[in-house]
C-alpha cells in the first residue's frame, strides 16, 4: 500500500473521530464578554430586577410552553449545570423556576414537558403567576441563544457475565 493512502486514511479517520468529539457551542461568541457568571440562581431570584440587563447561563426542564401574543414562554425549572453547560438529571437538586421568553416563534409542541434547555438569556422582568394555589415569583429572560438538548436515554442494555453476545450460547468458550 502507498505510504501517502495509507497516511490519508489515518486522517481521515482522526477527523472523523474529533468531528464525533466536538461540543455543542451554549453560548454564541458575540456573547461570550457579556455572560455574567458571578450571580447565581439564588440570587436572582432572591431580586431580579437588580440584575435586570445582566445576561446569563440557566438550564433546566421545560415544565411548559405556551404561544404569548409577542412571543413564546417557556417555564423552566431550574438545575444545576455541568462543566458542558448541559441540565443535570436531579430535579431534587432545581432551586427553583424561571421563565424564558422567546420572541420569535417557536412551536410550543418542540418544547414538550421534560425537555432539557440551557438558556443564555438577559435578565428583564419579574412575573408573579399563580403556582398550585399560591403565587411565585417568576424571574424572566429574554433569549439571546436556546439550547436544546436530547432526551436522556433511560434504556440500558446488561448482559450477564461471561456472555457477551447473546447468540454465542453458553458454550461458546469450547468451541
Amino acid at each position: 500500500m502507498n505510504s501517502r493512502v495509507f497516511f490519508s486514511m489515518v486522517f481521515g479517520v482522526c477527523l472523523v473521530f474529533l468531528a464525533g468529539c466536538t461540543t455543542v457551542q451554549v453560548v454564541p461568541k458575540g456573547l461570550e464578554d457579556r455572560v455574567n457568571r458571578d450571580i447565581s440562581f439564588p440570587q436572582l431570584l432572591k431580586n431580579p430586577l437588580e440584575h435586570k440587563g445582566q445576561i446569563l447561563v440557566i438550564g433546566g426542564q421545560v415544565l411548559s410552553a405556551r404561544r404569548l401574543k409577542t412571543a413564546t414562554q417557556i417555564e423552566v425549572l431550574q438545575l444545576p449545570l455541568n462543566r458542558k453547560m448541559k441540565p443535570g438529571e436531579s430535579l431534587s437538586k432545581s432551586q427553583g423556576r424561571f421563565l424564558a421568553l422567546q420572541e420569535k416563534f417557536v412551536d410550543p409542541a418542540t418544547l414538550p414537558f421534560g425537555t432539557r434547555v440551557t438558556v443564555v438569556g438577559e435578565v428583564s422582568d419579574m412575573v408573579t403567576l399563580p403556582l398550585d394555589g399560591t403565587t411565585y415569583d417568576f424571574p424572566t429572560l429574554v433569549i439571546k441563544r436556546l439550547t436544546v438538548w436530547p432526551p436522556i436515554s433511560t434504556y440500558r442494555v446488561i448482559r450477564p457475565y461471561p456472555y457477551v453476545y447473546s447468540y454465542w450460547g453458553p458454550y461458546w468458550w469450547w468451541h
